[in-house]
């Protein structure tokens, strides 16, 4: 019985002496603990700041999308307008290339018969008499 008591009181000096050497990391780790604490208290509050911010941002975004719809809703007709204007001017080009065409193609015709039956220095000839007569 008396062995079992001087291990009990071993056991307790070497506690006591474990104890007073963790008493500094203890306190230590108690003040991160802590200044965790503090910082884990203000993340609710800076959460919430940061989600009102978005919805604000979102919602601001929204409304703009809503107005820019509006806008292109009211420029539509513009655009068909715009749109109309370019398949006649389409039209239009298209017609007057046709006719350039066919005016070339008379022309190159015209060309080659006069070429063909040698009435270059004729034509010459006229344009020459034509230019004399409307200088007098």
């Amino acid at each position: 019985m008396l062995w079992l008591g001087i291990g009990i009181l071993v056991i307790g000096v070497a506690l006591l002496i474990l104890s007073i050497l963790l008493i500094k990391p203890l306190f230590r780790l108690a003040g991160v603990l802590g200044s965790l604490q503090k910082t884990t208290d203000t993340l609710p509050k800076t959460v919430e700041d940061l989600t009102n911010q978005t919805s604000n941002a979102i919602g601001t975004g929204v409304d703009t999308l809503n107005q820019i719809n509006i806008q292109v809703k009211e420029l539509s007709p513009l655009f068909h307008i715009l749109g109309d204007v370019g398949r006649a001017t389409n039209r239009l080009s298209s017609s007057i290339t046709g006719k350039v065409d066919h005016i070339r193609e008379k022309t190159e015709t015209s060309k080659n018969v006069s070429s063909t039956k040698n009435l270059d220095g004729f034509y010459g000839f006229i344009a020459l008499a034509y230019l004399l007569f409307r200088r007098k």
